[in-house]
């Protein structure tokens, strides 16, 4: 199919559905009532993958040509956002499958059409890889290696693999740069069995389990140079953002939404509890009312902060349809320090509650978990205000993560 023939449509069946906003907020009683089952099982559980998918939401950044809504980055973060302030699990897997699919607009048409527009409960995951390789051969790619930290994939119906490609001489192939050639190679996720590893402290229903793949034959048409724009097939101005533009504001919105539920659950704790030893409630004490109001304008500070950043970004790519190394650090540095404002209001709402916060059955004990998981993963490293430091400051940087 030619490029000119993808046309920007919304299938029947997504006019019945509200937008993005309204149906994340639809799943705020569903969510709240599985959250801890989630936590548990440590995976989607079955009644909230069925809500997922009926009200497309791992469909949120697909091509409309395939079914997806295509919506727009800003709005996309806000969802995950909302999302996040019930169940930081279920957020962070939307995230992560949602610019998943992002790879659609890279793909052959039929392609994308095979693995997304047939299958509305489509689902793609992956993740990093250790010793993986892609050898080239007739027709497609040999692929090995082992991979992990696959959010999502417990539910997923695709898997990934980004590979380094070596020719069938053994030596790596090189691009026009001299830089090593990377491609994602996807196939059927029943081609690769997933390893339960996800024995963690937060975070646990997103299953980020690990899979292995040996000598496995993947079809040239079913692999990209992911978020390399020459590849890019169709033209939807979302489809300029790098996926990691996206996945580093999302996350930093599943942060937000945990800061946030922690703050307002602190705030109705301090309403009503009276501290041992103490004659009147968290309310009446000056110290309280002051770092109540500071951590407020920390996370509100915080939060417009990213929204702002993207706004203007995508304000650019919007008359673009290009984004720019800039733009890119200036997302790389909103997200992250916004992960790590997120997590200091946290802590104070933590430590504020008391040992009330200890308790299973209390708002605290697992969003408090699950926010210092978000800020161990890649998103949350403060080796990215050197990056973008240096950058500022003239050095040329490694741009593997914006």
């Amino acid at each position: 199919m030619p490029r000119a023939s993808l046309k920007r449509r919304s299938p029947p069946s997504r006019r019945a559905l509200a937008g993005p906003l309204e149906r994340a907020a639809a799943l705020a009683p569903l969510l709240a009532r599985h959250a801890g089952d989630i936590d548990r099982e440590r995976r989607l559980v079955e009644p909230v993958l069925a809500a997922l998918h009926g009200a497309a939401m791992f469909r949120l950044l697909l091509p409309r040509p395939f079914g997806g809504d295509e919506i727009d980055a800003p709005t996309f973060v806000r969802v995950i956002e909302e999302i996040a302030k019930l169940d930081a699990s279920t957020a962070w897997c939307l995230c992560q499958n949602d610019v998943c699919s992002m790879v659609a607009a890279y793909l052959a048409p039929s392609v994308a059409q095979e693995m997304f527009g047939r299958d509305p409960k489509a689902v793609l995951a992956w993740g990093p890889g250790a010793n993986a390789r892609a050898v080239a051969t007739a027709g497609g790619y040999r692929v090995s290696g082992s991979f992990a930290f696959a959010s999502g994939g417990r539910h997923a119906t695709w898997l990934g693999a980004h590979c380094p490609v070596y020719g069938e001489d053994g030596k790596p192939r090189l691009g026009e740069d001299g830089a090593p050639v990377t491609r994602t190679m996807l196939f059927r996720a029943e081609k690769a069995p997933l390893r339960d590893i996800w024995q963690v402290i937060g975070l646990r229903g997103t299953a980020s389990d690990a899979y292995d793949v040996k000598d496995l034959f993947v079809p040239e048409p079913y692999t990209l140079a992911r978020d390399d724009q020459a590849e890019r097939r169709y033209r939807g101005t979302l489809y300029a953002l790098p996926t990691n533009s996206i996945y580093s504001c999302g996350f930093a919105a599943v942060a937000l939404g945990l800061a946030r539920s922690l703050l307002d659950s602190f705030s109705a704790l301090a309403l009503e509890k009276t501290p041992r030893g103490y004659k009147s409630r968290l309310r009446e004490s000056a110290v309280v009312q002051s770092d109540l109001a500071e951590t407020e304008a920390r996370l509100r500070g915080a939060r417009m902060y990213l929204f702002g950043t993207l706004a203007e970004v995508w304000d650019k790519v919007m008359r673009t349809n290009a984004v720019t190394l800039e733009e890119r650090m200036a997302i790389r540095l909103a997200s992250t320090h916004t992960i790590n404002e997120a997590v200091r209001v946290a802590d104070t709402a933590y430590h504020a509650a008391g040992a009330t916060a200890i308790f299973e059955n209390a708002a605290f004990e697992r969003r408090f978990r699950d926010i210092h998981t978000v800020a161990q993963q890649l998103q949350g490293r403060r080796s990215h205000f050197e990056t973008v430091g240096r950058h500022m400051l003239g050095f040329e940087v490694d741009t593997a993560f914006l």
